[in-house]
């Protein structure tokens, strides 16, 4: 376990007890914020912390900050060097979650996106499955459809978007179920409310295409390369209505946190036999091999800390 949490905070490491923002803060206010879920898995065999994606991960929070204007003005290596220098002083020995967040830290009140300064922030937590991986989870379709692209980018992780999720996720646990599935406005199916979406039938994997308001998910890359190069199956990218989903034989979600979650249930239909399919099961077992540093053909996934 960590000794002492850590976090960066304005430029430097300090206690997380110290790293506290001011209730006037502007993106506190608005939702004007950019930010990133990493993983880091630990190895006991290896005595190894492995990062997951970190490069692509702020790759892909860069590009986001763009959007919102925000202007973090560092790299991703210099990112990814942070973030492993705070790993280290967290002195962390298990599966650990990082959350980088870019935000507006001007105490002004204005929505706007223009004329306040950007800061970055990081902290890390152990963590370990957020969803039952083993057993499999039931979802809703939510009666909340997802954000349109024209709207807020799904692409994008802004924290104002995150009410969307909020909305869909609280009404599935109030319903009896564990997650959200979410539509988009014209009926075809989007994501979960934090995860992409993939069903299987007769052998073949599908999943909505990155235009269908999804977030462009590494995880989601991660399992279709995967399916492709050790499963021998190529993933379909194209819409999915709703009752084809009823009708799939296997349904997982996938994501940083997610990891790779079975569902069993959709609604208040069963998927397949209502047990963890044969292909979820298998990419479950690839997926974590190569995590986990156990499978060197993705050994360039990973960033050792130690």
């Amino acid at each position: 376990m960590a000794d002492r949490r850590f976090a960066y905070f304005r430029g430097k490491f300090v206690p997380i007890e110290e790293a506290n923002i001011n209730i006037q803060t502007n993106s506190f206010h608005y939702g004007t914020a950019v930010f990133e879920g990493i993983r880091a898995y630990w190895n006991e065999e290896h005595k190894q912390l492995y990062g997951l994606f970190f490069k692509e991960h702020y790759e892909r929070m860069l590009n986001n900050c763009k959007i919102l204007n925000l202007q973090p003005g560092l790299s991703v290596e210099e990112l990814v060097n942070i973030t492993v220098e705070l790993l280290k002083l967290c002195k962390h020995q298990e599966d650990t979650y990082i959350r980088p967040i870019a935000y507006f830290s001007d105490l002004k009140i204005s929505p706007k996106l223009v004329g306040y300064k950007t800061e970055l922030a990081i902290y890390t937590l152990p963590l370990g499955d957020y969803l039952d991986l083993s057993k499999g989870i039931k979802v809703k379709t939510s009666s909340w459809n997802r954000i349109n692209d024209n709207m807020i980018s799904a692409r994008c992780k802004v924290a104002g978007a995150y009410v969307n999720s909020a909305l869909a996720k609280t009404e599935a646990i109030l319903s009896g179920f564990d997650e959200a599935i979410m539509l988009n406005p014209d009926g075809t199916v989007a994501e979960g409310s934090g995860e992409n979406l993939f069903i299987v039938r007769n052998g073949k994997i599908i999943t909505p295409p990155l235009s269908g308001n999804i977030l462009e998910g590494i995880t989601r890359n991660a399992v279709i390369e995967l399916a492709k190069n050790e499963l021998g199956i190529e993933v379909e990218e194209r819409d999915i209505l709703r009752s084809e989903v009823y009708v799939a034989d296997e349904v997982f979600l996938t994501g940083t946190a997610a990891q790779i979650t079975p569902v069993l249930q959709v609604d208040h239909v069963i998927i397949g036999d209502g047990t963890v399919g044969k292909i979820t099961k298998r990419l479950q077992e690839v997926y974590f091999k190569a995590v986990k540093g156990e499978n060197e053909k993705y050994a360039h996934w990973l960033t050792p800390v130690y």
